[in-house]
């Protein structure tokens, strides 16, 4: 026999309903879930509603916001990942680059130096 409750708004006073019903041979339906999800609000900080449906309900709602945050978490993590890709990929880049403006200075430099030796060295002989 399901022993109907309303206006329980802790775990305490879930127990005593639960020991109430079972003295007259009864149990308040969901008293396990109920209990659990009470316990689960309070940790959450949240006031139960008076009814399992109604915590039932904040639990869920509670549990997707949660959800929907860690998933905004997650995709700020993977959009910081890929910036900071960029900027080493862009660095890389810059980097190369110098070091190729470098190289042509110094080949052109080498270049001419030897092509300086050459002709002073044609013109000494």
């Amino acid at each position: 026999m399901a022993y109907r409750v309303d206006g329980i708004e802790s775990e305490e006073e879930l127990k005593k309903a639960q020991a109430a019903a079972q003295a007259q041979g009864a149990s308040i339906p969901n008293y396990n879930e109920w209990a659990q999800i009470m316990k689960d609000l309070s940790e959450a900080g949240v006031e139960s509603t008076g009814s399992y449906s109604g915590d039932k309900a904040k639990l869920k709602e509670i549990q997707t916001a949660v959800e929907e945050f860690i998933k905004d978490v997650q995709i700020e993590q993977i959009a910081q990942q890929r910036k900071q890709e960029t900027q080493q990929v862009k660095e890389t880049s810059e980097t190369d680059s110098e070091q190729t403006i470098k190289a042509n200075v110094a080949n052109a430099t080498s270049s001419e130096i030897m092509a300086n030796y050459m002709k002073y060295y044609h013109l000494m002989s």
